[in-house]
């Protein structure tokens, strides 16, 4: 594949690296090398590394080049997680209501597919953090709120919390989070999407915490129906 590389090859090639750390954070990456290495021009790698950058992976520092992000901290861990419980606990219930727009089929099926594929893939990890990042995609689709959605895209969540730990090492943790929350869409029951997102999201914040030796605070939580 050396010269034939997509600058989307690319990209999906180096993002992999730095979520699993295999690049590690604070490493000074060179195009001219990376370029080498994977047996392109620099062209596709120059283009790999600035949607990388967008990506909040890369920050490009002025005439030094770019260089991994730092890992989230505690803090930044439990900021992130109480934007999420704002947005996709609030979207849960949003789009439970709504049932001309519910997207509960295309949950069944990323589910179906994520719960196929486990006995199968030898890379958990990277197929975790597409399922997840798709499956809580398709209840900010079905809202149809742009603003919401590109601010939370914005957030990078998934990416930058599954390149601290490898806190659901199976995937059925998450799969049965994610299956309660489809179940309550399916039923059209907002109170109960409401309540099996913010469990999914509080359990999910107390696995990331893991990965930290200090003991991890408690995230404040809005009441319900308090957002919008």
């Amino acid at each position: 594949m050396a010269g034939r590389r997509t600058s989307e090859e690319v990209y999906d090639h180096l993002r992999l690296h730095i979520v699993e750390n295999r690049i590690p954070p604070g490493e000074r990456l060179n195009i001219d090398a990376l370029a080498r290495q994977l047996g392109v021009s620099q062209t596709p790698v120059r283009e790999a590394v600035r949607r990388l950058e967008g990506d909040k992976l890369l920050v490009n520092e002025s005439g030094r080049g770019y260089r991994t992000t730092p890992l989230l901290d505690l803090a930044g861990l439990r900021n992130l997680f109480e934007f999420r419980l704002l947005v996709d606990v609030w979207a849960a219930r949003s789009v439970a209501v709504n049932r001309l727009a519910n997207p509960a089929p295309a949950m069944r099926a990323e589910i179906d597919r994520f719960e196929d594929l486990l006995p199968t893939t030898s890379d958990i990890p990277r197929e975790l953090v597409g399922h997840d990042t798709r499956f809580h995609g398709l209840i900010l689709d079905a809202l149809g709120n742009d603003v919401v959605r590109d601010a939370y895209e914005q957030t990078h969540a998934h990416l930058h919390t599954f390149r601290l730990y490898a806190a659901d090492t199976d995937g059925s943790v998450t799969l049965t989070e994610h299956r309660g929350i489809f179940q309550a869409v399916e039923a059209c029951d907002p109170d109960a999407a409401e309540a099996a997102m913010r469990v999914h999201l509080t359990a999910a914040y107390a696995r990331f915490a893991e990965a930290f030796d200090d003991t991890a605070p408690e995230l404040r939580s809005p009441g319900a129906h308090r957002m919008f």
